[in-house]
């Protein structure tokens, strides 16, 4: 069967030095763990990854190359001979296929990595570009062409049209495991991907409070688990029931502090829960002033609910950009379903914005509630979410 190949180039990596062999084998397990049911080959050398696959894997070979991170961009590639003549033949092949498609303009880059080459970069680019210039195929534009046919000199010469941009970031897995609270907000799944991004691997944590919270609401929830399950090669979602924690806060917790508090009880058990899983650290979607228990003194307050590391991606956001994000990674549809889930229950009218340091614990104490924190921790459900690209 006929194969193709794909060349990817890493990003960040190129910036490790002593440890760059550690992150391009993670970023080829990663890949090899995406293709893993096609009969790909993978290479990566010279700040690029070759992956070879089977014809008809091109579709899933380009899904995963779409959702890996830790590349910059890719493009299906042809190889020929270090040859002027035969680069010009694959070459003029790219630009036929470029008109077909509807381009009329073109420019030709040339990356020499093989600098025994007989020509320079600008004597090849010129050579190639002129024989497609001069047999009608595409007309010259070096400022704004409507494509870049790229020739990369290196062992052999590789020859691309079209270049998709990737995701950039570092591959998942090189920054350990965090622990991400996961509501069916906007927020939250974004500030899962944004660490994903970054190399961290991360299991979910939500919180449900059926049957004041719907099944349909933990439905929406394992749905954006699934996603990010996709950038993340696969999660684990611990679901809590917190239906009687929220019920008690209610009766025992002056009105404007309710969230607070709430907010308190879901670090504790999300403490506990790091533990158990060795993460290194929390992950939430707070957004600096966003909402009440949000504003730098709240903050505060559930920071020292936790032992553990909290990082919030999203702090300095705003919800426009939150929301760009989320359309991008294809959450933004999903979180805007109506099922709200239990933040959004027993919400003070006039929640408390700047919160005495010592007044939330003195609050938090009267409760009494680490037994029931304790218990709706051992008693979580885990589920494993697999990825489908």
């Amino acid at each position: 069967m006929k194969e193709c190949l794909y060349l990817a180039k890493i990003g960040e990596l190129s910036l490790k030095k002593g440890n760059r062999n550690y992150f391009e084998r993670k970023l080829s397990k990663n890949l090899a763990t995406f293709l893993s049911p096609t009969k790909a080959k993978i290479n990566v050398r010279s700040g690029r990854l070759y992956v070879t696959v089977p014809e008809d894997a091109r579709i899933l070979c380009e899904k995963a190359l779409n959702s890996l991170m830790g590349i910059t961009g890719w493009a299906e590639a042809s190889i020929t001979d270090k040859d002027l003549n035969a680069i010009i033949k694959v070459a003029k092949q790219k630009a036929v296929e470029a008109k077909l498609q509807g381009c009329k303009t073109f420019k030709i880059e040339v990356r020499r990595a093989d600098k025994k080459f007989p020509l320079n970069s600008y004597e090849l680019a010129t050579q190639v570009g002129g024989v497609i210039h001069s047999e009608g195929i595409l007309i010259t534009d070096v400022h704004n062409p409507d494509i870049v046919i790229t020739i990369e000199v290196r062992e052999q010469a590789f020859i691309y049209g079209a270049e998709r941009k990737a995701r950039r970031g570092l591959p998942c897995g090189t920054a350990g495991k965090g622990l991400l609270l996961l509501s069916g907000g906007i927020d939250s799944p974004v500030a899962g991907y944004k660490m994903i991004s970054r190399g961290m691997k991360i299991d979910c944590l939500y919180f449900h409070s059926y049957p004041y919270t719907s099944h349909e609401a933990q439905e929406k929830v394992e749905k954006l688990a699934a996603i990010l399950a996709k950038y993340n090669l696969g999660t684990y979602l611990n679901i809590v029931s917190f239906t009687k924690i929220q019920q008690h806060i209610k009766d025992n917790v002056p009105e404007a502090y309710m969230t607070l508090m709430m907010r308190i009880c879901m670090m504790k058990i999300a403490d506990m829960t790091a533990r158990y899983i060795k993460a290194k650290c929390l992950i939430t979607g707070e957004s600096l002033a966003q909402v009440a228990s949000q504003t730098a003194e709240n903050l505060n307050i559930t920071n020292s609910a936790s032992d553990a590391l909290i990082f919030r991606p999203l702090i300095g956001l705003d919800k426009q950009e939150i929301t760009e994000i989320a359309q991008y990674i294809g959450t933004y549809e999903i979180s805007i379903l109506p099922h709200p889930d239990c933040c959004v229950l027993f919400s003070p009218k006039h929640p408390t914005l700047h919160t005495s340091f010592d007044d939330a614990w003195q609050i938090f104490e009267k409760m009494q509630i680490d037994e029931m924190l304790k218990e709706a921790f051992e008693n979580r459900e885990v589920k494993k979410i697999g990825f489908e690209l």
